[in-house]
């Protein structure tokens, strides 16, 4: 019977190398203001954003092939690239040119991933959540903020590049402007930020994309996106998961009413912000064509929008899941992710030949905060715990029926099962050894949460909620690392018998200096004994 089991570690053996910022120094972005990649084994995808409006599509040169840019929205600044027939584990040189060849940036390089059959010895991952934020909502020259400032995320985000990772999952709340629920306590629709910087609140009854709102987006977004990210992650392939915040909205339900699924002009919103920003998933072999969110007719060919695959060679598929934009209000059978997409997540977990397959949902799994939106039916009790003596107003049972199944599963693989959650924002690690009715002993189901990025003080669930991250009722866990309410990110090895992380931490209060020579506070391993 297989098992797995926690071993913290003093040393960390990964392959980190202190390369991936200083490999670009000197190069020039020229008039790119911000540039995001995706790499399959064959396929490159880009989204691009210019500092100033291109009248004339231009020009992706890799190796000597030529893709035109396809436009983001209406005002010449947004580019989509997306370039296929590519050789796996191939390093390509890519240049941005103009209509009449002029250089747009320097030269850079990007490499493919490992062919699907393609054995391979090792895989690094950087994965963190919870990155957006705007530093004009910011209290000049007070801590007491949402978020931390941009230029503190931007020396978080270059100590995970330094670890040289391949590929890096963002997972989740990119973008905060929340519209009806709880922004109106602090941008209230008249106010000074809202009407000078945002330019006005939305239009509802009126397109995102060709309209005033477009421009409003684009105001929302540049600083949480483009401004954040720059041309740091040029060489690392993107891999983006949407959560609530990126249809504009926490996740709320009251009297007044309920947030999710997002309505029209939501699901407007978020998909024209990923249109603009960052790449959607590329096509798997593996995943249907037909998931919601897939094949749409306004993207590119196979292109998915909610659900993707980060397939590294024999040795990793990392399924992708948003659990918001199809979320499902109809009781006991409620659910996350729609019948099919559990469907297939189930089906990968039993039939993938990769050595490792890890779940990467956007809503964390073992702990709560009492908040509406998550797979648990707890509530904040007056006592400070959490638990479920009282009805948590419109949850839906259908949601914590759905984890149940996808954690049987998962604990059910001849490998080691492992869920590594956006959302929650902490760090945390545990490993599940009951969860209600079911014994999953034979094979614990791990917990990760990843770290968020951006997170400041009012932002904490021991803030904004009113309790840091608590075991939600039913579970019982081996605890190896408590969720700790500390910004950061984590860096995964995947070998062949185990699974390495490496966890780095910073918060507001701390010395900026110190962001300067972050090194892994937590180190732990996960590994197979038969």
């Amino acid at each position: 019977m297989a098992d797995s089991r926690i071993m913290t570690r003093r040393a960390f053996t990964g392959s980190a190398v202190a390369a991936g910022v200083a490999a670009g120094a000197g190069w020039s972005a020229g008039q790119v203001r911000h540039l995001l990649p995706s790499a399959s084994h064959e396929r490159i995808r880009l989204k691009v954003s210019f500092t100033r409006a291109l009248a004339s599509p231009p020009v992706l040169l890799a190796d000597g092939r030529r893709v035109m840019g396809k436009a983001g929205g209406t005002s010449g600044r947004f580019w989509n690239f997306d370039i296929a027939g590519l050789k796996p584990a191939a390093s390509y040189s890519l240049q941005l040119a103009g209509a009449l060849g002029e250089r747009l940036c320097d030269p850079w390089p990007l490499r493919t991933l490992p062919h699907p059959d393609d054995p391979v010895s090792r895989f690094r991952l950087l994965i963190y959540t919870c990155a957006g934020g705007n530093d004009a909502q910011r209290i000049p020259g007070s801590d007491d903020a949402y978020w931390v400032t941009t230029a503190n995320r931007r020396k978080l985000l270059a100590a995970g590049l330094a670890a040289a990772p391949d590929a890096v999952i963002a997972n989740g709340d990119h973008v905060y402007w929340d519209q009806r629920f709880t922004r109106a306590a602090f941008q209230p629709a008249g106010s000074a930020f809202v009407q000078g910087v945002m330019g006005g609140d939305f239009e509802r009854d009126i397109p995102v994309i060709g309209t005033p709102n477009e421009t409003k987006l684009v105001r929302a977004v540049d600083p949480q996106i483009a401004d954040l990210y720059g041309t740091m992650f040029r060489s690392a392939p993107m891999h983006f998961i949407q959560d609530d915040h990126d249809y504009f909205e926490n996740d709320e339900a009251i009297p007044a009413g309920v947030s999710l699924p997002p309505d029209h002009f939501m699901m407007q919103l978020g998909r024209a912000a990923q249109h603009l920003y960052f790449p959607e998933h590329l096509p798997n072999a593996d995943r249907p064509l037909g998931l919601p969110g897939a094949s749409a007719s306004d993207r590119d060919a196979g292109i998915a929008e909610c659900y993707g695959t980060l397939r590294f060679g024999r040795m990793a598929e990392i399924l992708l899941y948003d659990c918001r934009r199809y979320l499902t209000l109809k009781g006991t059978n409620a659910g996350f992710v729609p019948e099919n997409v559990e469907a297939w997540l189930k089906r990968r977990m039993h039939e993938s030949p990769c050595r490792h397959v890890v779940n990467v949902p956007s809503t964390p799994i073992a702990w709560t905060a009492g908040k509406w939106g998550e797979w648990y039916p707890d509530l904040l009790n007056e006592d400070g715990t959490t638990g479920v003596a009282k009805p948590k107003y419109f949850w839906q049972e259908g949601w914590k029926l759905q984890h149940d199944r996808l954690l049987a599963a998962c604990s059910a693989m001849e490998r080691i099962p492992v869920f590594i959650s956006g959302d929650l924002h902490a760090l945390g690690h545990a490993a599940i050894h009951r969860n209600g009715g079911q014994d999953l002993r034979r094979n614990p189901v791990h917990s990760v949460l990843s770290g968020p990025v951006s997170t400041g003080p009012r932002g904490w669930p021991s803030s904004a909620r009113g309790t840091p991250p608590q075991i939600a009722h039913g579970m019982e866990l081996e605890t190896d690392l408590a969720p700790l309410e500390n910004n950061g990110f984590t860096i995964v090895d995947f070998l062949a018998d185990r699974m390495e992380f490496a966890m780095y931490r910073w918060k507001i209060g701390r010395a900026d200096a110190e962001l300067d020579r972050l090194e892994p506070f937590h180190r732990f391993t996960i590994a197979r004994r038969v």
